[in-house]
């Protein structure tokens, strides 16, 4: 009788309608439930937009908190459960000089490193974790290749839940100690994501966890869809010309076109939105990619093999997706050699000052080959996404130098500088300033 009670509850929220079924289209009640008992098909949440446009509008946003909760109409909000830290409505700000670099008038960055925890995470686990604690979980979980296993944990001590998060046992050391410290439960596992994506599967069968991930999903992926809407809001209520986007399992992608489309349904955009949808993969770990160069629909799963680990999703969930999403846009899910990687992540701290993770390394690459193929014109306003911070993947970046004195003095610093690309000479001096 619990579970009834709580499903009744989540019913009685003012916008949303059940779960629809991405596939066949069949309907269910708003439960913990991630796939179609018909065909297998993914479930997402469903909404009554006609409620929402007759209610919703940019004052009303704009007077909403200062996270992702500000959209709440257009969540699963399961209101006096809300489990907010403060996710969202992170920078975007301009690129001028990375810009001007890769020839490009209008670039933007969204930078999602601003998050609590660092990273975009933080919005699927906010909405996710709201929703679970509405249905009566005490416990958090997830499968998580390093900045999932962050957010999780975090929220769960924000919100007074225990957490029990999986990861591969090759994680970067950061992101292993940005889940250690919330004092939560964290099992490494012998194997690749997929083999842990696997394993919380099985488990959630037999164990009353919410599983971000896994059973409540479908409300979990919703909070990508923020992202969208703060560029629109952040843009003053328009949409951009094209976004490129790192991918894993695809979702962040077709809920970010998600969300531009709901935003152009509910009124809050005045014209249709035409943004082109890129994604942005690196070669040791990209099946959608594959897929897209090849003109197919199947995403074979592959055994990564690359550096960018937050990445590394061999068997993407929401592959066939975001190859439909990036076809109909106009773009492109485009791969980049593992090498360009740590490149990427250089490029754009040398910059514009960002220091970004590998999967940002990974988004800047692409933007860079996307542009020298001609996929994105010099004059489209683009928006490049970077999901989190490069202090959680510190190995990517072997080569650290420094110019070493031997003992601290004027003449020390003017004999290191004059055998520097640039001489003491080029450089102003107090006295001569």
């Amino acid at each position: 009788m619990a579970g009834v009670h709580l499903i009744e509850r989540l019913w009685s929220l003012k916008f949303v309608t059940g779960l629809r079924c991405r596939e066949c289209g069949r309907e269910y009640p708003a439960a913990a439930q991630h796939a179609c008992e018909f065909c297998f098909g993914p479930l997402e949440v469903a909404y009554d937009y006609d409620a929402i446009a007759a209610e919703v509008s940019p004052r009303r946003i704009a007077a909403g908190p200062p996270s992702l909760w500000r959209y709440s109409a257009l969540l699963p909000d399961a209101d006096g459960e809300r489990v907010d830290i403060g996710a969202g409505m992170t920078r975007l700000r301009r690129a001028p000089r990375l810009g001007a670099e890769l020839g490009l008038s209008h670039l933007w960055i969204k930078n999602d490193g601003g998050n609590p925890t660092h990273s975009f995470k933080d919005r699927v686990v906010s909405v996710a974790l709201s929703a679970a604690r509405s249905f009566g979980y005490e416990v958090a979980a997830c499968a998580s290749t390093g900045n999932l296993a962050n957010s999780v944990a975090a929220h769960a001590s924000a919100a007074g839940m225990a957490s029990i998060v999986f990861i591969p046992s090759d994680l970067e050391r950061g992101k292993v100690a940005a889940t250690t410290v919330y004092d939560g439960t964290v099992i490494s596992v012998d194997g690749s994501y997929d083999d842990v994506n696997r394993l919380c599967a099985e488990l959630s069968a037999s164990r009353q966890w919410a599983f971000v991930n896994v059973n409540v999903r479908p409300y979990y992926a919703e909070g990508s869809k923020t992202i969208a809407f703060e560029i629109a809001e952040q843009l003053g209520w328009r949409a951009p010309d094209a976004v490129v986007i790192p991918v894993a399992s695809g979702s962040l992608l077709t809920k970010t076109h998600k969300g531009f489309g709901e935003l152009h349904r509910v009124g809050l955009l005045a014209d249709e939105p035409q943004v082109a949808i890129h994604g942005a993969q690196a070669q040791g770990c990209s099946p959608i990619a594959q897929a897209f160069e090849a003109g197919s629909d199947d995403v074979l799963p592959v055994k990564p093999q690359t550096i960018a680990k937050s990445l590394a999703i061999g068997n993407p969930a929401d592959g066939y997706y975001a190859l439909k999403d990036a076809r109909a846009t106009g773009g492109r899910i485009a791969s980049v050699p593992e090498d360009s990687v740590a490149e990427g992540m250089r490029l754009l701290a040398r910059t514009e000052g960002i220091f970004t993770e590998t999967a940002g390394g990974v988004t800047i690459a692409a933007l860079e080959r996307l542009v020298r193929e001609g996929a994105i014109t010099p004059d489209q306003e683009t928006v490049a996404f970077i999901t989190g911070v490069g202090l959680k993947t510190l190995e990517a970046l072997e080569a650290v130098s420094t110019t070493h004195l031997r003992h601290a003095s004027v003449e020390a610093v003017d004999e290191a500088l004059s055998g520097a690309h640039f001489g003491s000479a080029d450089l102003p001096s107090r006295a001569g300033a």
